[in-house]
């Protein structure tokens, strides 16, 4: 039966394989600017690894995006170098990170050379293929590598491009002559000089929106702007486009009905949990897998939809499914000895921390320390930040952790400790990180479950999980 689904996707996605590069050009010399992105570096590999000429610049990098372009002899020079930019480029790719009077882009645009920001020149890239787009402000990552996963276990050929490494996968970019592309969909803004979210560029046929919580107050200053771009992301998908949504979120539910654009919902599979995970219970069996919480299997029964559009099968999708773990940093088990775990969350937004949170206390028996770094802009606004409110609630007991000096770094409003514990709820405040290590320490000796949520590093913070 796999055998039958399998032959009928191929021969559905050959309509869409005949590539074309980018504005009907051959392309031979590519420069990025702002290569040192999480994206940026990983597209630049994949486009040298594809036979492009491939160079780039930054003023800082960091690692892994260091190692991994120094591994690929990509690694620049640091800083800006008006000499790079020559007549042979043929395009630039330009990264967020640069600003609008960058050296290299005035050259650029002085030169007439094509300057696209990275989700303009994936979108040229993909636009004689089959686009499937995972979009929302939580889950995007985890559901692209949901759908990653299974259609790499059915040995199916696709492009993509994720926000995070993923098991099985060198790289988070792959540009190939491949007749279908993956894509996890940003919101945020494309580039210095184009100032729409990146989704609005592909034109997805098939598409999920996992859910809309506020984020991102430093792009969209009102909640009813990240509402707009949401709607006009749905309005965005190709003639014949459909989309999937979750069926409890009630602004989706608004927008949905302001869409021309096709679209279905999806809900809360039913599920046990087990000492290793979870079954999920579909058409009639329980299928076990190895991920845990109520919304990752939100996000696998619309991964499951998007699958079935494309002639998987429920049975064959969830029995690929069951060695599912996540993607990097995304409820990511770090430990776990005798049933006492350590999870680490790229969680940042007051939607996620719930969600993330209230997976990890229903899961794993055993009081639960939940941590939570201020990193984002968003996190450290103070319009913004009564969103947390009680969003880590279902921890036993849970610290807010930020470095007064952050606010310096990114010339914002100081924001006091006792607004930030008023504003969560029921937390404790640390700013120390020699003072987070202690408390961290002495909580996993203690037999309690740890789980540590940032965007960021905790200030390379040194936990003793042993």
């Amino acid at each position: 039966m796999l055998r039958v689904q399998v032959y009928l996707l191929n021969g559905f996605l050959n309509k869409f394989a005949n590539h074309k590069p980018v504005n009907d050009r051959e392309l031979k010399r590519i420069h990025l600017i702002a290569i040192g992105g999480a994206i940026m570096h990983n597209l630049a590999i994949a486009l040298k690894q594809k036979g492009f000429q491939v160079s780039g610049s930054d003023d800082i990098i960091y690692d892994p995006a260091k190692t991994n372009l120094d591994n690929h002899n990509l690694l620049p020079s640091m800083g800006w170098n008006t000499d790079v930019i020559t007549s042979d480029i043929d395009i630039i790719i330009l990264g967020m990170h640069a600003k609008e009077d960058n050296p290299e882009l005035l050259k650029a645009r002085e030169l007439g050379i094509l300057i696209q920001s990275f989700p303009e020149f994936i979108a040229s890239e993909s636009r004689d293929k089959k686009r499937i787009v995972i979009a929302g402000s939580h889950g995007k990552t985890t559901t692209t590598a949901m759908i990653m996963h299974v259609l790499s276990k059915h040995n199916l050929d696709f492009d993509y491009l994720v926000g995070s490494s993923i098991d099985g996968f060198d790289l988070s970019v792959r540009i190939s002559d491949a007749p279908l592309i993956i894509i996890e969909g940003d919101e945020y803004l494309s580039s210095p000089l184009d100032m729409k979210s990146k989704f609005l560029w592909y034109n997805p046929h098939i598409s999920i929106i996992t859910g809309i919580a506020y984020d991102h107050i430093n792009v969209f200053p009102t909640f009813d702007l990240y509402l707009d771009t949401f709607l006009r992301y749905m309005d965005s998908h190709t003639e014949d486009g459909h989309f999937f949504w979750f069926e409890k979120d009630e602004h989706i539910s608004q927008l949905s009905i302001k869409t021309g654009t096709s679209n279905q919902t999806y809900n809360t599979p039913m599920f046990k949990n087990t000492p290793t995970g979870t079954n999920l219970y579909f058409e009639g069996q329980w299928y076990p897998l190895s991920i845990v919480g109520k919304h990752n299997l939100e996000n696998l029964c619309a991964a499951q939809k998007v699958c079935g559009k494309i002639g998987i099968s429920g049975h064959d999708f969830y029995t690929a499914a069951f060695d599912f773990t996540g993607a990097g940093r995304r409820m990511e088990k770090i430990i776990d000895l005798n049933g006492q775990v350590v999870y680490r969350d790229f969680a940042h937004s007051p939607s996620k921390l719930k969600a993330t949170t209230e997976a990890i206390k229903e899961t794993h028996s055993g009081r639960l320390l939940a941590v939570f770094e201020l990193h984002t802009f968003s996190s450290l606004t103070k319009d913004f930040i009564p969103l947390y409110k009680n969003t880590m609630k279902a921890a036993d007991e849970a610290i807010i952790f930020y470095n007064d000096t952050i606010f310096t770094h990114k010339k914002m409003e100081y924001l006091d400790a006792s607004y930030v514990q008023t504003c969560f709820g029921d937390v404790r405040i640390i700013h120390d990180v020699a003072q987070l290590q202690a408390k961290v320490n002495a909580s996993f000796r203690a037999g309690n479950n740890i789980l540590l949520m940032s965007s960021g590093t905790f200030e390379k913070a040194d936990f003793s999980f042993s």
